[in-house]
């Protein structure tokens, strides 16, 4: 049960005061520690399978149920890491396969951050016209979850397209705008969960005192919106990088660790570790993009009593 202090006279500031010290955060080091033990867990189990599972896979009225877990489905984890450390090419003083992996997760990661911000503002936007009118509730909130049900395989090339119409676009750009257009969903509907939030009491409260829709805002509905804003934060985050990556792939836009994965998956005949390789670039970039956000939550400390999750 939450416990709040009472409000002073013209003091709407201390509404969502919690009484008491802020709970604190968990350590860093314990959530990167409890990162590598779930990678450990993870490749464990890989191994076990690679060890136990049927080599051809089990099928089941011809539908695959079981994946295979022979070499070229499954290479070990050891022969997945020594192939960054090989040479790209035939090429004398080439860069290694790492390094190839490391500068397509770096573009990635940067596209993601600008997709996420890109739709960080434009959920917030919405969230922020939704709760101010109810108007706008009705009439927006339904299409923004219909939005989400179109392939996104199907809406890449097409945004490309429109895109190519409008002057300085670029490949990049339609991938930024993908990933911003599955980040923005759970951001916008997180935030309008949170920000309608506060108890009856304490919008009464600001009734009473005659408090303006913006200090209103200010002083309790964002305070109030944290514990939920930060889950879809990491939702949009999340959300981000899969779409960036898809949208490499269905627009053939090279540079990034999405279609590094299929250009190894397409040059790499016989050697089954490189692909996976990439596909460990993919999943760093995930984690990096998680891990920055959830740096946000320390900072909000005091707000978050009872996160949603």
């Amino acid at each position: 049960m939450t416990v709040t202090a009472p409000a002073a006279p013209g003091d709407l500031g201390t509404a969502l005061a919690p009484v008491g010290a802020p709970r604190a955060g968990r350590p860093a080091l314990r959530r990167v520690l409890l990162t590598v033990a779930a990678l450990v867990v993870l490749a464990a189990i890989w191994e076990a399978y690679k060890a136990l599972g049927p080599a051809d896979g089990l099928r089941i009225g011809g539908n695959l149920v079981l994946p295979r877990s022979n070499d070229d489905a499954m290479p070990h984890v050891w022969a997945v890491a020594a192939e960054l450390g090989r040479p790209l090419s035939a090429v004398p003083g080439g860069p290694s396969v790492g390094a190839a992996v490391f500068a397509a997760a770096v573009t990635s990661l940067a596209i993601a951050a600008q997709g996420f911000l890109l739709g960080l503002v434009a959920g917030a936007l919405l969230a922020l016209l939704m709760s101010r009118f109810r108007v706008a509730e009705r009439g927006l909130l339904p299409w923004i979850v219909l939005s989400q049900t179109v392939p996104l395989v199907a809406l890449a090339p097409l945004v490309a397209v429109w895109g190519a119409q409008l002057p300085g676009w670029s490949a990049w750009s339609t991938v930024t705008v993908i990933a911003a257009y599955l980040a923005f969903f759970p951001i916008s509907v997180g935030l309008l969960k949170g920000l309608d939030s506060p108890d009856a009491v304490h919008r009464d409260l600001f009734v009473a005192e005659g408090a303006s829709f913006w200090r209103t805002l200010l002083h309790l509905r964002l305070p109030a919106s944290v514990p939920y804003l930060l889950p879809a934060l990491r939702l949009g985050v999340a959300s981000a990088v899969i779409g960036g990556i898809v949208a490499e792939v269905s627009t053939g836009t090279d540079g990034g660790i999405g279609r590094t994965i299929i250009t190894f998956a397409v040059t790499s005949t016989g050697d089954p570790a490189r692909p996976w390789a990439a596909i460990l670039g993919a999943i760093a970039v995930g984690l990096v993009a998680a891990g920055v956000v959830s740096a946000i939550g320390p900072l909000l400390s005091r707000f978050r009593r009872g996160e949603v999750a």
